[in-house]
């Protein structure tokens, strides 16, 4: 007969040490769109509603271009975050792990493509 206390049986179970990480990543991206979202509305608004040419010259100005391109890079990152906390709450088994690296590589590439997209605009 064994007898084990509460606490030598938890050993090896606990935390798989990356929840504060994940919750502290979660919350300075939440800030960082909190500052970056007015920032975007109000810079791409301005390039609303012209033509290619005017569109293109917006964006080649520094400030327009890297507003831009900060909103989608740390947009997607915070998007990857959020939709990996869903998966790991609601999906199990396989179809979690693959969820999970479709879904990173997914919001990686549209941050790549977005990204990309605004450097080729403003050069």
């Amino acid at each position: 007969m064994r007898y084990l206390t509460d606490r030598k049986r938890a050993v090896g179970l606990g935390s798989a040490k990356s929840g504060v990480h994940h919750f502290w990543a979660m919350k300075v991206s939440s800030v960082a769109l909190l500052v970056l979202v007015p920032l975007f509305v109000f810079t791409f608004g301005s390039a609303l509603g012209g033509s290619y040419e005017e569109v293109t010259a917006y964006y080649a100005r520094p400030f327009p271009a890297i507003v831009a391109a900060l909103t989608l890079a740390v947009g997607m990152i915070h998007f990857k975050d959020g939709v990996q906390v869903l998966i790991e709450d609601y999906v199990h088994g396989t179809a979690q792990k693959y969820a999970i690296i479709g879904m990173i590589c997914l919001s990686y590439a549209i941050a790549a493509v977005g990204v990309f997209s605004v450097i080729k605009l403003a050069l």
